[in-house]
């Protein structure tokens, strides 16, 4: 991958992959071209037979702020079926990090909005900078979070999904180690090192073990989800995303004001 590519990868000798979100100039938010460049990145490692481990980061002062709401606006205009091809990508993406038979690792930096939420919750071990903050704040803007709802109740469970995707509300770094979504918070300017250490912990141990261990925990988790409940999770998605409701919620960031639900009208 280029150094423009909306999603970077690089393996080192040690067989640790690192897959960095390359959108800077927008927070690293996700369109289309990244969801296709993160998927070709996993199929990169998944064949590669070198990767022992998964370093995941955003590039810039973000780690990532969720979808990009100019593209989405413009995928709403589309058809039925381009939405659910949308739809579909973006949770495939995180299905396959969930499921990834290696150890994988975040490294939160920034803000960690929407559908970054949903991807640190289909990572093993997340790291965070006490600066950090996150949200899942699709319902501000008329959206849902349907399709990272089973990751996230795996991580943090059905009560803090209850507050936190209802609200949309913002929490920092201290919380969301409290709920579960991450593990370990540090300063910012240790987070590289942070990282590291994180790194030589998981180089000790056996590939194949680890592998097991990871396939037998998410053999009873939510974020499991295969056929039907997988397709019926993306087709509401879709189809929440051409609503009403959500063409007035993306109006009102484009136009950068209340949404009539907002003011009562």
């Amino acid at each position: 991958m280029s150094d423009t590519s909306p999603v970077l990868l690089q393996t080192d000798a040690r067989g640790v992959a690192t897959v960095t979100l390359n959108r800077p100039e927008v927070n690293n938010a996700y369109n289309g071209e990244l969801i296709a460049a993160l998927l070709a990145g996993l199929d990169a490692i998944e064949t590669d037979t070198r990767v022992r481990l998964v370093v995941l980061k955003g590039n810039g002062k973000h780690f990532q702020a969720g979808a990009d709401l100019t593209w989405i606006n413009a995928v709403r205009t589309a058809s039925p079926a381009e939405n659910e091809r949308v739809s579909r990508a973006t949770a495939t993406a995180v299905d396959r990090l969930n499921r990834l038979s290696v150890p994988t690792l975040a490294l939160v930096q920034g803000g960690c909005f929407g559908g970054g939420t949903g991807i640190v919750a289909a990572c093993d071990v997340v790291i965070a900078a006490d600066t950090a903050q996150f949200s899942i704040a699709e319902v501000r803007w008329g959206l849902a979070a349907q399709i990272i709802i089973p990751q996230l109740v795996d991580a943090i469970g059905l009560r803090q999904v209850r507050r936190y995707a209802l609200t949309g509300e913002r929490f920092g770094a201290a919380e969301a180690r409290r709920i579960g979504l991450v593990h370990e918070v540090v300063p910012l300017a240790e987070l590289a090192a942070a990282g590291a250490g994180m790194i030589e912990q998981l180089l000790q141990n056996g590939p194949q073990s680890m592998a097991e261990t990871k396939a037998c925990a998410l053999d009873s988790a939510w974020g499991r989800l295969e056929g039907q409940p997988f397709d019926e999770l993306i087709a509401v998605h879709a189809r929440r995303r051409q609503t009403e409701e959500a063409k007035e919620g993306l109006a009102s960031f484009a136009e950068k004001r209340a949404a009539r639900w907002v003011r009562g009208k």
